[in-house]
Parts: C-alpha cells; sequence; structure tokens
C-alpha cells in the first residue's frame, strides 16, 4: 500500500510494470515499482479533473478522462521523466460527464463515456496528435443508456462494450455492443445489440470469449457469450456470480485464467471493502475463490498484459495497492 496525496480514480499500468498512472484529482500521478516497492515520481497537473485513464496499445500515449466533454492525452514517454510538457492536447466535445476513456487496438482512435450525456464521444486520436489539437472535436457521438460507464474492446479488435447504469423504461443497466468500423465513420448507427446487465453495470473486462460485467447494485458479477452479443442477444447471459458489496472495477489476471473484482462498499452496506478472487473455466465460466484485502473503496484495477502485477485504487483511503500475483514469499 503507498499513500497519495488525493483520492485516485483511474489506474493503468505499462506493459513492463515499472510505471503507473493515476487519475488524482486535477493531476496525474506517476509511480514507479521497482524492487517491490512504490513511489511518487511526479504529479502533471491539469486544468479540470484527471479521472478514468488508459494508455494506448503500442504504450505512446496515456488518456485521462478530464471530467467534462473529453480526456487529456500525455506523451508517456515525457510522463515518466516527469516533464511538464506531457500533456499534448484535449479532445473535447459537446457532450458533459467524460469518466472513463478506451482506445481502438490500432491506436487510431479513443473513445470516451460521458456520464451525464448519455454517450460514448468517438474521436481520431491519431489526427488529433498530427494535428496538434487545434480544435479537435469528436467524429461524433454514439447514443447510450443513462449513465454510461465502463468499456473495453473484444480480443479481435470487432468490438466495444460499454455499460450503462440505466436503461428506460426498465431501469435496469444495460451492456451495448457497438461495432468499431461503424463507430469510427457512423458513430449514432454504431449499436449491435443492448441487452439487460443487472443493477447499476459499471465496468467491463474480456477474457475466454465471455464479457464480464460488475453490477454494483446486484452486488454480482454478470457474464455474457461474446458471440452471442452479436448473433443472439437473447441469449447471450450465461451466469451471474454473486460477490461482496458493490462491485466496481475488475480485471482479467493471472494469465486470463482469473477476475479480479473491486468490492468498494462505496454505500457501506457490509462490514468493510475487498477484493473477490473468481476463477474461470471452461466456456468462460466464473466461480468465486475466495477474497484479498484492500483499502477503502477500491474503485479501479488495472493489471500488466499477463496479469502477475495488479495494481487497486483504493478511493476512499486515498491509497494504491499493488499485488504481485503468483509470488511467493518464504
Amino acid at each position: 500500500m503507498l499513500s497519495v496525496p488525493t483520492e485516485p480514480f483511474g489506474v493503468a499500468v505499462t506493459a513492463s510494470g515499472r510505471f503507473i498512472f493515476a487519475g488524482l484529482s486535477n493531476s496525474v500521478g506517476v509511480f514507479v515499482w521497482r524492487g517491490g516497492h512504490l513511489h511518487l515520481r511526479t504529479k502533471i497537473t491539469v486544468p479540470e479533473e484527471a479521472l478514468g485513464v488508459a494508455l494506448t496499445p503500442d504504450g505512446r500515449y496515456l488518456l485521462s478522462a478530464d471530467g467534462y466533454g473529453g480526456a487529456y492525452v500525455l506523451n508517456v514517454a515525457a510522463a515518466e521523466r516527469g516533464s511538464r510538457s506531457a500533456v499534448l492536447g484535449q479532445l473535447t466535445s459537446a457532450g458533459s460527464g467524460a469518466i472513463e476513456v478506451g482506445v481502438s487496438p490500432d491506436g487510431k482512435y479513443a473513445f470516451v463515456s460521458l456520464e451525464t450525456s448519455n454517450e460514448l464521444a468517438v474521436f481520431n486520436l491519431r489526427r488529433a496528435i498530427d494535428t496538434g489539437f487545434t480544435r479537435y472535436m469528436p467524429i461524433g457521438v454514439v447514443p447510450l443508456g443513462e449513465d454510461p460507464v465502463g468499456m473495453a474492446t473484444s480480443a479481435d479488435g470487432r468490438y466495444l462494450y460499454v455499460t450503462s447504469e440505466v436503461t428506460p423504461p426498465s431501469h435496469q443497466g444495460s451492456l451495448s455492443t457497438i461495432d468499431l468500423a461503424t463507430a469510427e465513420t457512423d458513430p449514432a448507427r454504431a449499436v449491435v445489440s443492448s441487452v439487460p446487465a443487472g443493477c447499476s453495470p459499471v465496468r467491463v473486462a474480456i477474457a475466454r470469449g465471455s464479457v464480464y460485467v460488475t453490477a454494483r447494485a446486484s452486488d454480482a458479477v454478470l457474464w455474457f457469450s461474446s458471440r452471442a452479443l452479436v448473433h443472439d442477444p437473447a441469449d447471450a447471459l450465461r451466469g451471474t456470480v454473486r460477490v461482496g458489496s458493490a462491485p466496481v472495477g475488475l480485471a482479467v489476471v493471472g494469465r486470463s485464467s482469473e477476475l479480479l473484482v473491486a468490492d468498494s462498499d462505496r454505500f457501506g452496506s457490509a462490514p468493510r471493502a475487498n477484493l473477490a478472487l473468481l476463477r474461470l473455466g471452461p466456456h468462460g465460466r466464473a466461480v468465486l475463490a475466495g477474497y484479498l484485502d484492500s483499502g477503502g473503496f477500491p474503485r479501479d484495477i488495472a493489471a500488466t498484459r499477463h496479469g502477475n502485477l495488479v495494481v487497486i485504487a483504493n478511493y476512499a483511503s486515498s491509497q494504491l495497492e499493488v499485488l504481485e500475483l503468483g509470488s511467493r514469499r518464504r
């Protein structure tokens, strides 16, 4: 555990596991993990907020949702050096409530969930960088249910999955499947399907041909067949696993054999917050294996590609927590 200057929102970790980035109110914290120790190298100030964060697939850029209509784009190498010029520019839209960010597998496009505007903004990230962010606006927006938040891209790069906390008229939340190729040219027509996903679904992860969603108000993780979400949405739900109180963040860990879930207890209905560990079996079936300790209100989880180094943003206790899965201390 490392105490940080303010409540951490989103976290991202580089492929090497050496650098960790966290949204810290109005700055992006740059942390170094070395020899089993975590320390803060620098804070890079941004004009507005720094909420959800994501790295581009090549690791060159970091995006941070600005809480308004878009996201800041940082040069990762400059951020690692602590350079004040690390912030390259800002993606902006007419929407509001930017909370989470995502990037297409080829790194060309960026996606920002606009929680207040009930839509997903789509930006040509590569063009924005090449043109110096001169009055850069989105290609368009994907209409969604109320309070869209988390997102994840399919392994083949064809689809983007996005949660919405409420979808009228049922008032259940939903999971929307978005065709990426269409989103990049005609966002308003990009939704392939939208299925019920429990109460207040907030984050998404993908492994073993399945799509996993934390349903915060259901105290559960739902898992769906990724193929059925496209071809047979009405039959896409494969199961529900009860976890702890108010799950939010989740990440695929242990070489895609496990899921780690942040049981946030953000509303104080359980004795304490914790982390639930789910084992993934054949066809992506998830089974609760047990619980690990966490700080207060674990909100977001990030892991290296093989899922052996995991970082948790403990929002209420203003801490970053690092786990080395598979390590054995003697």
